[in-house]
């Protein structure tokens, strides 16, 4: 999620125009003017330090980041209630390990793993998210972890030198202060194999499929690292609700290469918050004098679950569904691999993509890249996974 997004999603909702009016300065205010449903939107934002127009667009940001901040802390505290882990969806299914995967690389049944896709995807619908155990090996998520960690250090020394743009290594992040959005590269094996394990050998490539059909697109694959002092979130969707009919857009899948501690700011979900009327509330700030509004309302007693999640594991979530990533207060950093696929009906979702621009004029559906995955996996190599990866810089 942009910056600019963020803001927006801060003191409100995600408004799909944004134009910034004249602000008063003396107030440190502006008003934010927007549409949702066809009609406009008038806010003003409270800024703790003056600016105008001669406020460089880095202290413009930072002032972005501290009203964000602000509010994600007030929002905290409304949500203080929020202390369960999410649990491990495991229906008891002929083949399929106790935590709901076959422990990264294990020998699986299709029959099997379709099975458990029916009712991943049940509660997936019913819930917006559902977490499975042992979609990664011990060994594929440590290598991971280490190939991501050794891969920023490279990415942020490319982007400092020039060598290359920003958006070509690290897509936009709310909050980035000790917090990023590392898109992966192709050509890796240590990448293929988190892949080959998580599509082919889990159930969660048949649970992307049950949701979104064959032809899903993969629309992201990058690793979400959270870095000790990094801040709480604002509450927000990824994508827009728009009716109430409307079909799921994206579906994520946060793959946990470390275990995820409470002290490591874990995301925190809001489930049964991916529907048109709970957006509607969500959108509501509006409350008389000394009242709360629908929104903080909705936060204060909506039940929540916090992604406390042991390495190799996974949450698949409804990009809709209501969530926030929470203040890292420990000494350690928080990796999470991850990628989402795409509803094909869909155009443009919302939401911009958070993979590399090669891989996005690619268009791989969950067919293809499952194939691709097949062949690597059985020593044949993946040409056209390969052919993607020559073009990136």
């Amino acid at each position: 999620m942009s910056c600019r997004q963020a803001l927006m999603v801060a003191f409100g909702y995600a408004a799909l125009v944004s134009v910034i009016l004249p602000y008063n300065v003396l107030g440190a205010s502006f008003i934010s003017k927007g549409t949702r449903g066809g009609q406009n939107v008038r806010r003003v934002i409270q800024f703790s330090q003056p600016f105008d127009d001669t406020t460089p667009a880095v202290g413009l940001y930072e002032i972005e980041e501290q009203a964000i901040t602000n509010r994600a802390i007030s929002e905290g505290e409304m949500m203080s209630g929020v202390k369960d882990p999410i649990l491990a969806h495991a229906p008891k299914i002929k083949g399929v390990g106790a935590g709901g995967g076959f422990g990264g690389g294990a020998k699986k049944s299709t029959s099997a793993l379709k099975a458990q896709a029916k009712s991943h995807a049940k509660v997936l619908r019913e819930e917006g998210v559902v977490r499975i155990d042992g979609v990664l090996s011990d060994s594929v998520a440590d290598d991971l972890r280490e190939f991501v960690y050794d891969l920023r250090e490279k990415a942020e020394a490319d982007v400092s030198s020039g060598k290359v743009q920003q958006l070509q290594r690290f897509a936009n992040v709310l909050l980035r202060k000790n917090r990023c959005d590392l898109t992966m590269p192709l050509g890796e094996e240590v990448v293929y194999r988190g892949l080959v394990d998580s599509l082919c050998n889990s159930a969660v490539g048949q649970t992307m499929q049950a949701l979104l059909g064959k032809k899903a697109i993969l629309y992201e694959l990058s690793c979400l690292i959270s870095d000790p002092g990094s801040d709480r979130q604002v509450v927000h969707p990824d994508t827009p609700c728009a009716s109430k009919k409307e079909e799921a857009v994206l579906y994520t899948c946060f793959m946990a290469l470390q275990d995820v501690r409470l002290d490591m700011g874990p995301t925190v979900w809001l489930p049964k918050t991916h529907t048109k009327e709970i957006h509607d509330v969500f959108k509501d700030m509006d409350a008389p004098e000394g009242e709360e509004s629908p929104k903080h309302q909705l936060l204060r007693k909506q039940p929540g679950v916090l992604g406390v999640l042991p390495k190799g594991s996974c949450a698949i979530f409804d990009s809709r569904l209501l969530h926030c990533g929470t203040a890292n207060e420990s000494d350690d950093s928080r990796a999470l691999f991850y990628f989402s696929f795409k509803n094909p009906k869909i155009g443009y979702p919302g939401n911009p993509s958070s993979m590399r621009p090669e891989l996005q004029k690619a268009d791989l559906d969950l067919t293809t890249l499952i194939k691709e995955l097949e062949s690597f996996d059985k020593g044949k190599g993946c040409k056209q996974l390969d052919a993607i990866a020559a073009q990136m810089e």
